[in-house]
């Protein structure tokens, strides 16, 4: 509760803004404090109905072993294979984990521990969910049209199939984490049926490995049988054909390689070296042959014949002395003339030596020619028989084409029964191996506690969905939260003062008692009775605990008055709501009732001419009222009515359905003259005006008005409305002294404030403000 003395036009200094925070912690704090009860409500229903689900479900236990996949344990009975990448081992778990769940599997299980007639199996303990699903299904079935009755062979195949169905849908087969073993675990509401067929499927994992192993390799060894036996005699069949082919047609051959092919290889190299020869001998021919046209004399002079050419001493011979003779004749001829008898002997013999050399070149030119011609003669004599080989081999290349073919197909199927003999051997030695890939590292053992429900789980899961749910339920709370809980929301909302609290009459708060004046209910703030309550009792609320939060809001609105209208005299204050049944009138009655007792001449004038509330509350109808007096039927004088105890006048309205056009009433100028006559006679008048809302009798007799006071329910008028109608009305607006929040709950009140607001404080107010009602009075009808 909060109430502060109001001076006009005073500024109120805003707190720091946190509006940029991205989290208000405090507003949450707030707002999980102000809705704990929903949200404790959703815990305790989630919670419940765990607890239920926990006492209706069938207990299950949980079975589990482990298997590890080693390759290692083959090494013995396998030639090493290289390491395995992380993809094919990621492929292998995988395919043993499909390989565990697999139907095939299931029913190996079935078989061997005979569970198609298993009852815990095929018919589980049921709990009272399955029950339920249990009838849906019988009562589906009965609709249903039956088919025509099964054999003895078929009910049993169907039920090991339904087991193996039941056993697939209680396995769970996962790999642990990253390594190479497998996890198999099995639920059954029999602990011991779970170890069992636990214990079971990790059996049948090792015997289905085993036979696998043993059933491929048996099919690899009498398929590689059959494959060697056909292989065998085709390549017996191909090799005969190959010598069948070569004694046919002559293709005799010699370390691997024909006859006649070893010849014309032979021939071409005897060849090569005639061709050679001939070209040698045919080129000292033409050399000499082309000396020896050159005539004696330019055999001798101009031929330059090497000593590797020819191993003839006397041409050597010959030619040195030739060169000597050459030599003095040219000395004597230059010394003593060309007629000297020594160069003439030596000219003679001069040619006596090239006659000799030039005849030495012929016989050389003639051995040469005949050599040349031998050499010429072998070469063409090879020529003739390599084309003679050649022509007889051409007639054979289609049968040797033939052969090759032969000689490959044969070849290769020798290769391949080679090949078909070394796996049949090896398939042979690995089918006596009876060694599976994989070996049981922890053994099933019969479980001691259920595994489904888990209540400790299932409860804190229910926590956590209560807390979920009542969060959601807060936040839709919060999200309809529209109405006007404190006085931030007045100051922000609408622009305006706030004045206080009135507290909601008859609630009794935890911690102290709230002013309860009478059990009779009272209008507006309560229900209003048929046979009406006296006005002493509503106007009694702030007399008879004048020192409550009621009247302490009371005199804050009236020191609002005080301080808006200094050095007035008369004061015209209404009192008005945005709906019916906010509890304006009763606010309007104390008021009027505080200001009376306080000494001020008071007129309390009841306006609201369609819903007159405070005269209903009078005990004795008036005869006479507001409608009579401001049509001039009566003096409205005589049809006031004075409380004896506070000296309270009272203005009622005489109920007139008749009436049609009251707000024309209100601003006619029977009423004006009224309020004239009015307040020189009274020091304070208030008016209990109609709602703003329905009907615009308000805002007809707002020029008449010095101020208002606004009523409004808390928690209970929507925010938004209140707004548009204050802000539609700006004659109205500019004259509110302040809004009052009426029907507070206070024990709810600090519970939408945040923490360090007035609101949270209230509890400390106590020593200041006493709600107890003192001894009943004894006061006069109005």
């Amino acid at each position: 509760m909060n109430q502060r003395n109001l001076t006009l036009h005073s500024t109120v200094p805003k707190a720091s803004d946190d509006s940029d925070s991205f989290i208000d912690i405090d507003r949450l704090i707030a707002i999980l404090f102000r809705r704990a009860g929903s949200i404790a409500l959703c815990v305790v229903a989630f919670v419940a109905l765990a607890a239920t689900y926990l006492i209706l479900s069938t207990p299950v236990y949980t079975s589990m072993t482990q298997i590890l996949l080693d390759d290692s344990m083959t090494k013995y009975a396998e030639d090493e294979a290289p390491a395995a990448s992380a993809q094919q081992v990621d492929m292998q778990i995988a395919s043993a984990v499909e390989i565990l769940k697999s139907n095939e599997l299931a029913l190996s299980v079935v078989d061997a521990q005979n569970l198609s007639e298993n009852g815990t199996i095929l018919d589980p303990g049921q709990g009272a969910f399955e029950l339920v699903k249990s009838g849906v299904n019988l009562i589906v079935s009965a609709l249903t049209p039956g088919g025509p009755p099964t054999s003895e062979e078929n009910a049993r195949n169907g039920r090991r199939q339904k087991a193996a169905a039941k056993l697939q849908q209680a396995l769970a087969v996962e790999r642990v984490s990253r390594s190479s073993v497998i996890a198999v675990a099995f639920r059954s509401t029999d602990k011991m049926l779970a170890a069992r067929v636990t214990k079971a499927y990790a059996d049948a994992y090792l015997s289905d490995q085993l036979n696998a192993n043993f059933d491929a390799t048996e099919r690899a060894s009498v398929w590689l049988q059959e494959r060697l036996a056909d292989l065998r005699d085709r390549s017996q069949q191909a090799a005969l054909e190959v010598a069948k082919f070569k004694t046919e047609n002559g293709l005799t051959s010699a370390n691997g390689e024909l006859m006649s092919e070893q010849q014309l290889a032979d021939l071409n190299k005897q060849l090569i070296v005639a061709q050679a020869d001939a070209a040698s001998a045919s080129a000292r021919y033409n050399q000499f042959k082309s000396i020896v046209d050159q005539g004696p004399e330019g055999a001798v002079n101009n031929a330059a014949i090497s000593s590797g050419q020819t191993d003839n001493s006397v041409i050597q011979d010959l030619r040195t002395r030739y060169i000597g003779v050459t030599r003095r004749e040219q000395e004597i001829t230059t010394n003593f003339g060309a007629d000297h008898p020594q160069a003439v002997q030596l000219r003679t013999e001069k040619e006596d030596l090239t006659r000799q050399i030039f005849q030495e070149l012929q016989q050389l030119t003639s051995s040469y020619r005949n050599e040349f011609e031998v050499a010429k003669s072998r070469q063409e004599s090879l020529q003739e028989n390599i084309r003679h080989l050649t022509g007889k081999n051409s007639e054979s290349d289609k049968s040797i084409v033939k052969l090759n073919d032969l000689e490959q197909r044969a070849t290769a199927l020798k290769t391949l029964y080679e090949a078909y003999l070394g796996r049949y051997e090896e398939a042979a030695q690995q089918q006596s191996f009876p060694i599976a890939k994989a070996r049981v590292i922890s053994e099933a053992g019969i479980p001691t506690s259920p595994s489904s429900p888990k209540k400790t789980m299932t409860l804190g899961l229910a926590i956590v969905l209560g807390l979920m749910a009542g969060g959601a339920l807060t936040a839709f709370q919060e999200f309809r939260e529209r109405f006007f809980r404190v006085e931030g929301d007045v100051r922000s909302i609408l622009g305006l003062k706030f004045l206080g609290y009135l507290p909601l009459v008859g609630k009794l708060p935890k911690e102290r008692k709230v002013f309860q004046p009478r059990k009779t209910p009272l209008p507006e703030t309560q229900e209003v009775p048929e046979d009406g309550a006296s006005f002493e009792r509503i106007m009694r609320i702030v007399l008879e605990a004048p020192r409550s939060v009621f009247a302490e809001t009371l005199r804050n609105a009236k020191l609002a008055s005080d301080v808006m209208f200094q050095g007035k005299s008369d004061r015209v204050i209404g009192v008005v709501s945005a709906l019916p049944g906010e509890g304006k009138s009763t606010t309007a009655a104390n008021f009027a009732a505080l200001l009376a007792s306080s000494g001020k001449r008071t007129l309390l004038i009841d306006a609201d001419l369609r819903n007159p509330g405070l005269t209903r509350m009078l005990k004795t109808p008036p005869q006479h009222g507001l409608v009579e007096a401001v049509l001039g039927e009566v003096p409205w004088a005589s049809a006031v009515r004075v409380d004896s105890r506070t000296k309270l006048a009272i203005l009622p309205v005489v109920s007139n359905d008749n009436l049609m056009h009251t707000s024309e009433l209100l601003a006619s100028q029977g009423m004006f003259n009224l309020m004239e006559h009015a307040r020189k006679m009274f020091d304070y008048i208030v008016v209990d005006l109609a709602p703003l809302g329905p009907v615009i009798d308000a805002k007809a007799f707002a020029p008449q008005v010095d101020g208002f006071l606004f009523v409004t329910e808390w928690g209970q008028t929507p925010t938004s409305m209140v707004r548009d109608i204050v802000n539609a009305e700006p004659q109205i607006k500019q004259k509110i002294l302040g809004v009052i929040l009426n029907k507070t709950d206070m024990t709810e009140l600090g519970k939408f404030s945040n923490f360090g607001a007035t609101e949270r404080y209230h509890h400390k107010y106590v020593s200041y403000y006493t709600e107890e009602i003192p001894p009943k009075r004894q006061s006069a009808e109005a």
